[in-house]
């Protein structure tokens, strides 16, 4: 087989490989839900060990709609870049993201689904689950880091000022998102490696105080793993711009 041929197999069918990885982290939340709820040693469903239902305020419910619109966006990043540039790294690394990400979505929409909990807090604003723990980068409000002043709000708990369509700490604005449409090739490759290693950061943080503050051992086992994955990745990234003679913007 030749490495076209090889090439094409591998090719993203994009639309189906998401609604794949939604349908088993559909399957994959009831499962997590369950053995929550079961006793360790007999492996019965007890009342003293039925798991408890999270409140719309809560730290388990915040993480959850707050890191789906995140991940929405990752999803998003990788779609754009996968017809910007022939780069198969920078392609097969955005294919492993999007699948990713979509799926822990799917987990993090279904929690909601089972607790009955809306996916929008009306009048809540992001990050106001951390409760008062700063979630920038390295402890920097990224508020103005390109150079825009449109403030759309604060995110409770994070320090962290909305603007351009960024809502929370690591995602691109709609300006960014824009130039990324625009770029192609090698330039196309480097953005998106550079807006994903700041994305990364970002839910990096989130993701670390869910596996302090959450309360439902699936979510915080599953904000656990996304620390160490996505802290891969960002090495993976750091490797990958600097072989194209670039670097992380921060």
């Amino acid at each position: 087989m030749t490495v076209t041929e090889r090439t094409r197999r591998t090719r993203w069918v994009a639309g189906s490989a998401v609604a794949l990885a939604v349908l088993f982290a559909g399957a994959a939340t009831v499962a997590s839900a369950r053995d929550d709820g079961r006793d360790g040693g007999a492996g019965q469903h007890t009342a003293a060990s039925a798991p408890r239902t999270p409140s719309a305020d809560s730290a388990d419910a915040g993480f959850a709609r707050d890191m789906a619109v995140h991940h929405q966006q990752a999803v998003e990043m990788s779609f754009i870049v996968r017809d910007r540039t022939k780069d198969e790294d920078v392609r097969r690394l955005a294919y492993d993201i999007a699948n990713t990400q979509a799926n822990q979505r799917g987990m993090l929409l279904g929690w909601l689904d089972l607790w009955e909990l809306p996916k929008v807090a009306a009048g809540q604003e992001p990050m106001a689950w951390m409760d008062g723990q700063h979630a920038g980068h390295d402890g920097h409000d990224m508020g103005d880091m390109d150079g825009t002043d449109d403030m759309a709000g604060t995110a409770a708990g994070s320090g962290y000022r909305a603007h351009d369509g960024s809502l929370m700490p690591g995602m691109a604005t709609r300006t960014e998102l824009g130039r990324l449409r625009e770029a192609s090739g090698k330039q196309a490759g480097i953005l998106y490696l550079q807006l994903m290693t700041d994305h990364h950061k970002g839910g990096i943080d989130m993701a670390r105080g869910c596996a302090s503050l959450c309360t439902v051992k699936a979510e915080k086992r599953l904000a656990q793993g996304m620390v160490e994955a996505q802290q891969s990745e960002l090495d993976a990234m750091a490797k990958m711009l600097a072989e194209r003679g670039a670097a992380p913007r921060s």
